[in-house]
């Protein structure tokens, strides 16, 4: 599942291989991951077109050119590699784009999310508006300031893209393992002291994640032990407690994370 760290890996793609790069067309294998342009429009409009500087926010990958700027969401199974020109198609390789130097694949099993095309910056706030601050740039006040607002789970709060934009399922389980903090707790229940360790540990979970272009499935990470049968905790050993929490299936230690 594609979370902040996976998309600033594709960020980082575009941002080695395709800057500069001529746009010479574009091939659309499957329209259905297409928002609000066809497929012809797509080719038409970015033909001869220049890859720019990259940017990411949230789970959104602005991919802009020397015109319109391509908006790519990954949903729940994309991803984005760069190839050799004329190199083979995967099977769930739905939009390519072949530039003068090589390829960028844009794949999607699920195909739950998509590919916008922008025509200006305000076609891009058009798309963006009303996600929250980034997750990995927003303040440690605007974070508890955030928090604050909200009487539900701190589980949801954190995963809900309108109050933060980048984290997913993954990394909110690990940050609220890192910080001790139950995923049931009402988000405004939090006191300063844990607000603020919460965001250390937001910042470093980010981090190392980042680094390594996804939520990395160390032994000594909830994350390299949540699918395993009769997980444990890599902290205290305590059996792992699995439920779920605003809609989303959620792993925490009943040790660690005790209820308030």
């Amino acid at each position: 599942m594609p979370e902040l760290p996976d998309v600033e890996g594709f960020r980082e793609v575009v941002a080695r291989h395709a800057v500069g790069r001529r746009i010479e067309r574009v091939d659309v294998a499957d329209a259905g991951v297409l928002r609000g342009v066809t497929a012809r429009q797509l080719g038409d409009r970015l033909h001869s077109h220049r890859f720019g500087k990259p940017e990411r926010y949230g789970k959104w990958l602005i991919a802009r050119t020397d015109g319109p700027a391509v908006l790519m969401h990954f949903g729940m199974t994309g991803s984005l590699a760069w190839l050799g020109s004329g190199a083979p198609r995967a099977r769930y390789d739905r939009v390519v784009f072949v530039t003068d130097a090589g390829e960028l694949h844009y794949s999607d099993m699920r195909k739950l999310q998509g590919i916008r095309l922008a025509q200006g910056p305000d076609d891009v706030d058009r798309v963006l508006a009303g996600l929250g601050p980034d997750a990995l740039t927003v303040g440690s006040g605007e974070f508890g300031r955030l928090l604050t607002r909200h009487r539900r789970a701190i589980k949801p709060t954190l995963a809900d893209q309108h109050v933060l934009a980048g984290l997913g399922n993954l990394l909110v389980d690990e940050i609220l393992w890192r910080a001790r903090i139950n995923p049931r707790r009402p988000a405004n229940s939090l006191d300063p002291g844990e607000r603020d360790g919460l965001y250390r540990q937001m910042r470093r979970v980010l981090r190392d994640s980042v680094r390594q272009g996804r939520v990395p499935a160390k032994p000594s990470w909830l994350t390299g032990v949540r699918g395993q049968p009769e997980a444990r905790c890599p902290r205290c050993g305590t059996p792992l407690s699995r439920g779920r929490i605003g809609g989303r299936t959620t792993v925490w230690c009943p040790n660690c994370q005790r209820a308030a």
